[in-house]
Order: structure tokens, then C-alpha cells, then sequence
């Protein structure tokens, strides 16, 4: 009898985010600033001005740098919103001061600016990855959602190495990214 897809992600889920809790501050410190790193070099490079991403939250990879340098270069940020129904409304951010608690313990834009554009670049962020671009994310659906509504940009999602795994088990609504960024830590 083979195992449910579904009891497989939930017990990667949690595997991951107690390896996740269990990282030093120190080696999370470094992983995160070479996430940033390697987002900001992939923004240059696919020389994109319209930027989709996660408020980092918890445990989760601090792209806050990174956001940081897209508004310093008038890049266009934005972040969403979690609606019910596994939905965003997706809010031009402006200034990281000005952020609105949100579901689920995430955070958003303040007030309503919300956008209807296209995004060259989207950052995903998830529990586990393997080498097909395949991810898993909490279980809500929300990101599966809304990449796949947005064929054009280049999704990408950062990853700390032990989130790679040889497989991520596969549901019919799963999307895969274009670009997975599993960065190392160089420690002395």
C-alpha cells in the first residue's frame, strides 16, 4: 500500500521546518545575505524592473536586503496580500516601515495600492525543492495559484540547502519554477 501524496508533503513539511528552526543565527545570517546576493545579480541579469515577493516571516530566508536594494533602484516591488480561498491581492510596497499584520502571521503593504501589471520576476518561498524546479510550500495552495496565472515572469524560489530533497511529491495543481536558488554557506 503506498503512501498518500498528501501524508508524504505534510511530514516534509515538518522534517523541514524543524531543521529550519534548528539553524544557527550565524549560519543563517550568511545563507540569507548570499540569497540576497544571488536574487539581486538574477534581477540584473534578466534586467528586470517589476519584482513579486514574500515578506519573509518566522524561520523563513530574509530576502529583506534584497527588498531593500530593489526599492533604493526604483524597482518595482510588490508583495501579497493572503486572501481566503487560496488568492492575493497583490500591494505595491513602498517602504518596509509601512507593513500591515496580515493571516497566517504574514505581513503586507499598508492600504490598498494594489497592482494589475505584469511581473518580470517572482520570489517564492517554500519548505523543500528538488532538481526538476519542483517546490513545496506550507500547503495552502496560495503560490501554486498565482504563478500559474503568471506564465511570463520568471519564478524563482530560495531555498537553504538541506531544503533540497531528491523528490518533491506531486499534486495535479503543483507548479514548477523556473529557477531554484540553493545557496551555500562559505563559513571559516
Amino acid at each position: 500500500m503506498s503512501i498518500p501524496v498528501k501524508t508524504k508533503k505534510k511530514k516534509i513539511r515538518k522534517q523541514m521546518l524543524r531543521q529550519r528552526s534548528l539553524l544557527s543565527p550565524a549560519a543563517k545570517a550568511i545563507y540569507d545575505q548570499n540569497v540576497c546576493e544571488a536574487l539581486w545579480h538574477l534581477m540584473e541579469q534578466k534586467r528586470c524592473q517589476t519584482v513579486h515577493t514574500y515578506l519573509p516571516m518566522g524561520s523563513e530566508i530574509n530576502i529583506f536586503p534584497f527588498i531593500k536594494q530593489c526599492l533604493a533602484h526604483q524597482k518595482t516591488v510588490i508583495c501579497p496580500q493572503t486572501l481566503p480561498k487560496r488568492r492575493f491581492i497583490n500591494l505595491i510596497l513602498t517602504s518596509l516601515q509601512d507593513l500591515e499584520p496580515g493571516v497566517f502571521g504574514t505581513k503586507h503593504p499598508a492600504g490598498k495600492s494594489i497592482f494589475e501589471g505584469t511581473y518580470d520576476m517572482i520570489v517564492v518561498p517554500g519548505l523543500a525543492c528538488d532538481g526538476d524546479r519542483c517546490r513545496l510550500g506550507y500547503g495552502g495552495g496560495y503560490y501554486d495559484t498565482f504563478v500559474a496565472d503568471c506564465p511570463k515572469a520568471h519564478k524563482v524560489g530560495v531555498f537553504y540547502p538541506f531544503q533540497q530533497i531528491d523528490k518533491i511529491p506531486l499534486e495535479p495543481h503543483d507548479m514548477q519554477l523556473n529557477d531554484l536558488l540553493v545557496c551555500q554557506a562559505w563559513m571559516d
